[in-house]
């Protein structure tokens, strides 16, 4: 592998390679069954094409990661739940949708935590986020890497939201986590928690007037044909957690192990680069097909932040403070240059 890759993701060249470079591998004939919500040819999904061909071929062919996209096997918390089960081996998802297994992880679903991709990284590709990734392995999940999903936007039938006051009596879907629902409360909305899979239907059907995803979701899961307004809020960034499930990961051996953790870390450098690359296009074509899409001044950002302040602060109590303020320092490195 890439020493570079690895490098980057802190991992311990030495302890990998020796493994990767055993020459009496043991692999067997496996099927890993990995669930996720997005489709397959959205960023994530190619992110994941990537990763099982890798696995493949870093397993000597052993080894089929069979992909299951568009929340056919259920919704992320479904997801979650089979995989700490056993009854299913991988899945990726917001890391904040983690919520319910480790409060901690909750911070990276913080409203403008991060202004840029580059302050994402460093805290996932950090300590914080391998320290984030630990937490989960006495819930039953193992977490391998970090792929992302973008910052989140706004989008609605009703009419652009520019101001805080536009915010006001919207009939938004959230996810399914009681951060968000408070956020959305505080700015005014009618916040209805819903899977994924649900989504679709419940803005075709008027159920909600908007919703809330990364661009590339909202292009690829085609949300922007029953929406009419994009509002560029750019409230939430987030970085997706690779899992497997404990039960899955206790039963490879070292060699197994070895050559999927790899394959997550090589799949997550290409998938960040995708979709990045992917989500000024996705703007572009949405723009394209005849939605209205409105940025949002620095100043009403401002006003929104103020707004949500007490919310962030109280779950800021609950989390471990000590991650807390590494997640911050982090960040302020990047911003400062130091």
């Amino acid at each position: 592998m890439n020493r570079t890759i690895l490098k980057a993701f802190g991992i311990g060249v030495g302890l990998l390679l020796a493994t990767a470079g055993a020459q009496a591998q043991d692999f067997k004939e496996r099927t890993l069954r990995f669930a996720f919500q997005n489709t397959a040819d959205h960023p994530v999904g190619l992110g994941l094409a990537r990763f099982s061909d890798l696995v493949k071929q870093k397993s000597s062919g052993k080894i089929t990661v069979k992909l299951f996209p568009g929340g056919s096997l259920g919704g992320d918390l479904q997801t979650v739940s089979a995989l700490q089960g056993g009854t299913l081996d991988l899945t990726v998802l917001n890391t904040g949708v983690l919520a319910g297994v480790d409060k901690n992880t909750a911070i990276l679903d913080f409203p403008y935590l991060f202004n840029s991709e580059k302050e994402a990284d460093a805290v996932v590709d950090g300590p914080a986020g391998k320290k984030l990734h630990e937490k989960l392995a006495s819930k039953g999940l193992i977490g391998l890497s970090y792929f992302e999903n973008g910052f989140r936007q706004l989008t609605n039938s009703r009419h652009p939201v520019a101001k805080l006051e536009d915010f006001q009596g919207l009939r938004l879907r959230v996810l399914q986590l009681p951060l968000f629902i408070d956020i959305f409360k505080e700015l005014g909305v009618n916040p209805v928690p819903l899977p994924f899979p649900e989504l679709y239907p419940a803005l075709e059907q008027k159920v909600v007037d908007g919703q809330e995803n990364p661009i590339n979701t909202i292009y690829y899961s085609k949300i922007h044909e029953v929406q009419k307004y994009v509002s560029l809020t750019k409230h939430v960034f987030n970085p997706q957690s690779v899992l497997i499930g404990k039960k899955t990961w206790d039963r490879l051996s070292q060699d197994e192990k070895s050559a999927i953790q790899e394959a997550a870390y090589e799949a997550a450098v290409y998938q960040r680069q995708v979709s990045r690359d992917q989500t000024v296009k996705s703007l572009e074509a949405i723009r394209e097909a005849g939605v209205a899409v409105n940025d949002v001044s620095p100043s009403e950002i401002e006003r929104i932040k103020e707004k949500i302040k007490p919310v962030i602060d109280r779950y800021s109590k609950d989390l471990d403070q000590d991650l807390v303020q590494e997640v911050n320092a982090e960040i302020t490195k990047v911003r400062t240059g130091n």
